[in-house]
């Protein structure tokens, strides 16, 4: 969708501008690269080492079936923890497009998305910590979670989401050119008021927890959102 597939480089501009840690690269050389890689209607990918010279967090991301498109971190912002078992603060991860459109991610989740044509997540919240959070490596953390969600078009607001974890083969998938072996596990997810079903997976590093790629219906009636994370936030 183009939504996802065209950025301004005016954005990026911006961000540069605002002194990112860590750039070193002529701007010029970004401006190329980005160029090449947020134009057109086709899928978009990039070399590995592209990606690892532009000078921030990046994805890829799809809509349904639509071509994939290359994302960058546009803010990264602390949220106050509503839960004594998750940490203190966690991290909401916003990246935009350049009409206005906005996904945001917290642990790999998809939690809101902003200004989508098809209709949007308002909001997610729970008073458990989200298995992804905990990490759904550890032995400790619960396959089980419940949670709130909103979303538009129509009037969406305070359904309750029940969602079992259940781990599947490992899987190697390809991230920057390079095979990657992960932990596999489908999120089945029941809406018990509207009497509906349907599932995310997600494909997460064994070791540490964080999810490398996954696939979420954003809310019942809304498209389902393929990411890859390509270069992630630290």
């Amino acid at each position: 969708m183009r939504i996802f597939q065209r950025f301004t480089l005016l954005t990026l501009t911006l961000l540069l501008s605002a002194g990112i840690t860590g750039c070193s690269q002529k701007f010029n050389d970004v401006n190329d690269t980005l160029s090449v890689a947020l134009f057109g209607d086709d899928d978009t990918e990039l070399a590995s080492d592209d990606v690892e010279r532009l000078p921030y967090a990046s994805l890829y991301a799809q809509v349904d079936d639509g071509p994939q498109a290359f994302m960058v971190l546009a803010l990264a912002e602390s949220a106050l923890s509503l839960t004594p078992e998750s940490p203190n603060t966690r991290t909401q991860l916003k990246w935009v497009s350049s009409d206005k459109g906005m996904l945001v991610t917290e642990s790999g989740r998809l939690i809101k998305s902003m200004n989508l044509p098809q209709g949007n997540l308002i909001d997610t919240y729970s008073s458990q910590p989200d298995p992804l959070t905990l990490g759904l490596q550890r032995a400790s953390t619960p396959m089980y979670w419940q949670r709130t969600i909103d979303w538009q078009p129509g009037y969406h607001f305070g359904y309750q989401l029940t969602s079992r974890f259940l781990r599947q083969d490992n899987a190697v998938i390809m991230i920057n050119e390079r095979p990657i072996e992960t932990w596999h596990f489908i999120e089945s997810v029941t809406i018990d008021a509207l009497d509906t079903h349907y599932q995310n997976q997600f494909w997460i590093d064994g070791k540490t927890g964080k999810v490398l790629k996954s696939q979420q219906t954003l809310a019942p009636g809304l498209p389902v959102i393929n990411m890859t994370l390509l270069k992630p936030y630290s």
